[in-house]
């Protein structure tokens, strides 16, 4: 008895200590200056904390973040192996890979025309990329076999032509496509999946990319990482920090100047629309424009909806990002690129204080949300009712895959 006494007060003992980790976690979780008043950060998976408080990161399954049915917002990252140089200039061999960002962003326009999702931001780096992808089955479900078939050729074709795009199909070879019931449903699936997404983009570029150096093995460092945005906040916070990676890694000064990223071609439609006189023609080349036109428009709300609703096969959707303009949202992007640089901070344009305001951000709490974005969400980004609402649903997707 006496030992089974001793035993009990061992666990006693180990559960205290538990407690203990748990609420060091909990007072890590709410990490954000008090003098805020803001606290929006997500909180600490108590199952990635081992006995010894070390937090733990796992790569979470994809099946339990993803699901194939609900409009969804990923923050996707790939870096190049050993986060060597493999697409700008290395600085050891003294070779310069640059021209490869020009690859990647030319896939992703490919992709953004076949794929059921809609890119929202991108940033190519010398050694990584940024992608803010929106999911959209409810796009998907509305594509006939025939367009479902179409898709699924032009992203592998059986034929090229002789500039290496996807032959014209033949009405035999899409039948072949379409007349398999369950391999169509299939690729109807992957045609709005990020893993298919990320695969058809990363590939091709680590096979060229492989040919050009003569060598064989891994391009990329390995699976890319797949962070759930939950809310409108989340939303705006990474796409911001995204479009000023160039800018916070001092490989810029400006938006305007930041090559490869989605800010940049935005701008560029964004002056040419001064070059006509009309509003529509003005909108037109912000919406539909030569640069950003595959990338989703920035307002929710669009000015002129015949506009907006003109189709275009160079992305999935028109549908828009943000509850704000481009105007806007290129605005308080330059304010918060300046307070990366010390001699440039300003105070906040009065057009951006109300867009703080409805994101439920102060000054301070905005800036170190998109300074260290990476930092302050490991995994899933959001408001703490978010996060606790998405983290229930993942439980309740693993424990019906358990049961599966």
């Amino acid at each position: 008895m006496d030992r089974d006494a001793e035993r009990a007060a061992n666990r006693a003992t180990h559960l205290d200590s538990e407690q203990q980790i748990e609420q060091r976690a909990a007072n890590r979780a709410t990490h954000l200056d008090r003098g805020f008043g803001k606290r929006y950060c997500s909180p600490v998976d108590m199952s990635t904390v081992s006995c010894l408080g070390v937090i733990l990161m796992p790569r979470v399954n994809r099946t339990e973040i993803c699901a194939t049915d609900e409009i969804q917002v990923f923050h996707l990252i790939n870096r190049c192996v050993r986060r060597t140089y493999l697409c700008g200039e290395d600085v050891n061999t003294g070779k310069d890979y640059s021209h490869r960002k020009e690859w990647i962003r030319s896939r992703l326009e490919e992709l953004a025309g076949i794929f059921a999702l809609d890119v929202m931001s991108f940033a190519v780096l010398s050694n990584h990329l940024h992608v803010v992808v929106r999911t959209r089955p409810d796009i998907v479900k509305t594509w006939s076999d025939e367009e479902v078939a179409l898709h699924w050729w032009r992203l592998f074709p059986s034929r090229r032509d002789a500039n290496g795009a996807a032959a014209e199909p033949l009405e035999s070879e899409l039948n072949s496509i379409r007349n398999n019931a369950s391999g169509l449903k299939e690729k109807r699936r992957r045609l709005c999946d990020i893993s298919w997404f990320m695969r058809c983009l990363a590939e091709p570029i680590a096979r060229r990319g492989n040919v050009e150096d003569k060598v064989s093995g891994r391009f990329w460092e390995g699976r890319f990482r797949a962070q759930p945005l939950l809310d409108e906040t989340a939303i705006v916070a990474c796409m911001a920090y995204v479009d000023l990676n160039p800018i916070r890694a001092g490989i810029a000064e400006t938006p305007e100047t930041s090559d490869f990223t989605s800010v940049k071609e935005r701008i560029e439609d964004r002056a040419s629309a001064a070059e006509v006189s009309t509003a529509d023609a003005q909108d037109h080349r912000i919406e539909h424009g030569e640069k950003a036109g595959w990338l989703a428009p920035i307002p929710l709300e669009a000015k002129r909806k015949k506009v907006r609703e003109k189709e275009t096969d160079r992305r999935a959707g028109n549908k828009g990002c943000l509850p704000m303009s481009l105007d806007d949202y290129l605005e308080l992007l330059d304010w918060t690129g300046r307070q990366f640089r010390t001699d440039k901070r300003g105070a906040i344009p009065a057009a951006c204080a109300p867009i703080l305001d409805r994101l439920d951000c102060s000054e301070d709490t905005w800036f170190d949300l998109v300074k260290n974005f990476r930092k302050r969400f490991r995994n899933e980004a959001g408001s703490l009712p978010s996060v606790r609402a998405f983290r229930s649903k993942r439980r309740e997707r693993r424990a019906q895959a358990a049961t599966a």
